[in-house]
């Protein structure tokens, strides 16, 4: 590939104690807490909205917000489901009722509510607005270099966080990180999908509602229904009285760091979803006159890096529900690392996973903050899906809730670094800990 120079002088255009990119949600949670905390905060959002996978993704669900006796995404996470109780923005179906399993919402709904909490945090940001580069010297990040529709411009800040769920700025950055497996194979990605005209009370009493729309795959398997035979159906889920949410087929392959197989894998996603119209129309009760509203503006990347930080939370710490000095939260969701491939032995290894690495209710494992520190970058944290685990832990912990915890951690620990003129990575974890108790946050005194 051939390269050039580039020189060209650009505007300072803020200069701010904390910079966040992305606007997902572990950069709201990272934003508003910042924000809250006095910091001058300005957050770069390259899609139309903030939300990422909630809203621009039209995945309308959370999973697990709660361990099924404490509400462990507290704080940021609490305040959210709340807001969207009072805007009616809470869907039918699995709601309120049962936390511990899922929670579905109004994506439009939660737009507006991530917009008002930002606003009156007092956190600046701007859609349409793509991180480019950031500027480095001895292991601090000068400056972020952005790019919108009035140009390219630099953002200078004391402290920055990655909340691009890509790690793109610690990439960019220096910071180590990892990839897949030890192959290099990555969880698929899923276009996610809004449809109308379903029937749920049909669908309930057929027993095909949220849960039971997978039993019909091999019938449809054997019609040659599919092209690709992925036994893995996530599902359909309420979006309102008549709408659903549709997290249905896979991308597998896709690379979420890389333009070409994300234009590749949204041309397949658009392509699959009438496959999925007819499996739901013809083999399922309910669903016999939907029609596909939407696609999500944003593939579902489960899977890119991993940024490697001061300790990789593993394995072996879900199994031994790890408590650690200085955990900035606990999370309890199961490890949910979908098959590579639509093979028969890897769906049987996703499903013997998904069972056997679960909590009973009241389990959880802790969340050090040395896994939102980047190794080699003393003013920059990580929060989000790409934080520093294996690929169990990320399997677990990716999920939107667990987005909260790490960005409501690392906005408060940027603002207390501004505030006192440490870097991030020497934040005193006691201080830390206490600064998040006193909003709200789920961080439980060791025993």
């Amino acid at each position: 590939m051939k390269a050039i120079v580039y020189h060209k002088a650009v505007p300072v255009k803020y200069e701010v104690d904390v910079f966040v990119a992305g606007g997902g949600p572990a950069g709201i949670a990272a934003a508003a807490t910042a924000a809250r905390k006095g910091a001058k905060v300005f957050l770069a959002e390259g899609q139309s909205c903030l939300g990422g996978m909630g809203t621009a993704g039209a995945l309308g669900m959370f999973c697990a917000l709660t361990d099924g006796k404490n509400f462990v995404a507290s704080g940021v996470g609490s305040e959210v489901v709340g807001r969207l109780d009072a805007a009616g923005g809470l869907a039918p179906g699995l709601s309120k009722e049962n936390p511990f399993v899922t929670m579905c919402f109004k994506p439009e709904t939660l737009k507006r509510v991530y917009e008002e909490m930002l606003v009156n945090a007092g956190a600046d940001f701007t859609f349409h607005t793509t991180l480019v580069d950031a500027l480095v010297a001895d292991g601090v990040v000068q400056h972020v270099l952005c790019a919108a529709k009035s140009g390219v411009f630099a953002v200078k800040a004391k402290n920055f966080i990655d909340c691009t769920g890509d790690g793109d700025l610690c990439a960019m950055a220096g910071a180590p990180f990892e990839k897949g497996d030890a192959a290099g194979r990555m969880q698929p990605g899923t276009l996610c999908s809004v449809w109308s005209n379903i029937d749920w009370e049909a669908a309930d009493a057929a027993g095909h509602g949220i849960w039971g729309q997978s039993a019909h795959l091999p019938k449809a398997f054997k019609d040659k229904v599919f092209t690709v035979e992925d036994p893995h159906l996530p599902g359909m889920y309420p979006a309102g009285e008549r709408l659903g949410h549709g997290n249905i087929g896979h991308t597998f392959g896709v690379d979420g760091t890389d333009e070409r197989s994300l234009t590749q894998a949204l041309i397949h996603g658009r392509k699959l979803l009438i496959e999925y119209a007819r499996f739901y129309k013809e083999y399922l009760k309910g669903y016999e006159r939907m029609e596909l509203a939407a696609t999500g503006s944003l593939l579902g990347v489960r899977e890119t890096r991993r940024i490697v930080g001061d300790y990789v939370l593993c394995l072996e710490d879900f199994k031994r529900r790890a408590v650690f000095v200085d955990e900035i939260g606990r999370f309890g969701y199961p490890v949910d690392l979908h098959a590579a491939t639509p093979n028969q032995a890897d769906a049987k290894k996703f499903e013997e996973d998904f069972q056997a690495l679960r909590y009973e209710a009241g389990e959880t494992y802790g969340i050090p903050y040395r896994s939102l520190i980047p190794k080699g970058l003393s003013n920059v944290l990580v929060a989000g899906r790409c934080v520093s685990s294996d690929r169990y832990l990320q399997g677990s912990l990716r999920v939107m809730p667990g987005c909260y915890i790490t960005g409501q951690a690392a906005g408060m620990a940027a603002a207390l670094a501004a505030a006192t003129g440490v870097s991030s990575r020497h934040v005193k974890p006691e201080i830390l800990r206490g600064a998040l108790r006193a909003v709200g946050a789920y961080v439980p005194e060791h025993p």
